[in-house]
C-alpha cells in the first residue's frame, strides 16, 4: 500500500504485481519501468520482476485503515489477468465488502474474463469496476463491462488515448458512472494525444451528464499543472469530476 500521485485516487493497493502486454495501450506501461527500478533497489516484493505474483498478506490491509480512502486496486497488474485465481479475487472482494467506507477502483483490459467471472464475485456499491480503452477497435471491452450485470458501479479509463473514440451508445444506457481521459505519460517516447479527441469525449459525457475527469495531456510537457506532470487543463479548464 502506498500513497500515489495518480490524480483520481488516494492510495494504491498492490496485492498483485507483474503483468503482460495485450494491446497497444500496454506498449509504454509504467509498470515495467517501476519494476525495473524496484529491482535495482533490491526490493523483495519485486523479486519476480514482471511475472505475475500474488502477495496474499496485502489483501487484508484495508481492514486496518480507520479513515475512508479511494483505493486503486492493483495498479501494478491486472486483477482479471488469466493467471489470477478466482479464490484470490473472492478473498479480495470479501475485504472490499467488509470495508464499505472505502471506495475500490479496479481496472482491466481483460474484459472477457471480467464478464465470465463477474457473477462469482460479490459486488457492493463501494466497488467501481472499469475497463481501459485506448482505441475504437477495443470498444468491445465497454460492452463486456455492461454485460456483466451484477456490477453495481462502472467507469471507463480512456488512457492512453491513442485515437478518437465514439462512446455515446454506451453512455446513453445510463450505466456508465464515470469517464477518465488522459494522454500517455511515458517520459521517453510518448504517443501524442489530440486535444480534439479529448474534447469530443468531454462533450459526449456532458450530453449524458456523466462525470468527466481529465487526467492530463501527457507527452513531454514540463508543465506541473495542478500537481501533475503534464498539463491537466483541457481548453483552459480543469475537469475534476467524480461520481457521487
Amino acid at each position: 500500500m502506498r500513497n500515489t500521485k495518480i490524480e483520481w485516487t488516494d492510495t494504491t493497493l498492490n496485492s498483485l504485481t507483474g503483468c503482460s502486454k495485450i494491446s497497444e495501450g500496454c506498449k509504454n506501461c509504467y509498470m515495467f519501468r517501476v519494476v525495473a527500478w524496484q529491482q535495482r533497489l533490491g526490493t523483495e516484493k519485486y523479486r519476480n520482476g514482471t511475472k505475475l505474483t500474488i502477495h496474499e498478506k496485502e489483501i487484508e490491509i484495508p481492514l486496518r485503515w480507520t479513515k475512508s480512502r479511494k483505493v486503486f486496486v492493483n495498479s501494478m497488474s491486472d486483477f482479471f489477468h488469466d493467471d489470477v485465481p478466482l479464490e484470490f479475487m473472492q478473498h479480495s472482494f470479501d475485504v472490499f465488502n467488509k470495508t464499505p467506507d472505502h471506495t475500490y477502483q479496479i481496472l482491466t483490459k481483460r474484459s472477457e474474463r471480467l464478464k465470465e467471472l463477474s457473477t462469482k464475485l460479490a459486488w457492493t456499491d463501494n466497488i467501481y469496476m472499469g475497463v481501459s480503452v485506448e482505441l475504437q477497435k477495443y470498444e468491445n471491452r465497454i460492452q463486456d463491462l455492461l454485460d456483466a450485470t451484477s456490477i453495481k458501479k462502472r467507469f471507463l479509463s480512456l488512457e492512453p488515448l491513442l485515437g478518437p473514440l465514439k462512446i455515446e451508445k454506451y453512455l446513453e444506457t445510463g450505466k456508465i458512472d464515470w469517464v477518465i481521459v488522459g494522454g500517455e505519460s511515458d517520459f521517453k517516447s510518448p504517443r501524442i494525444m489530440s486535444l480534439l479527441w479529448a474534447g469530443s469525449l468531454r462533450d459526449q459525457c456532458a450530453k449524458y451528464q456523466v462525470p468527466f475527469f481529465f487526467k492530463q495531456i501527457g507527452g513531454r510537457s514540463k508543465c506541473k499543472c495542478h500537481g501533475a506532470w503534464g498539463c491537466r487543463l483541457l481548453e483552459g479548464e480543469l475537469y475534476d469530476e467524480f461520481p457521487e
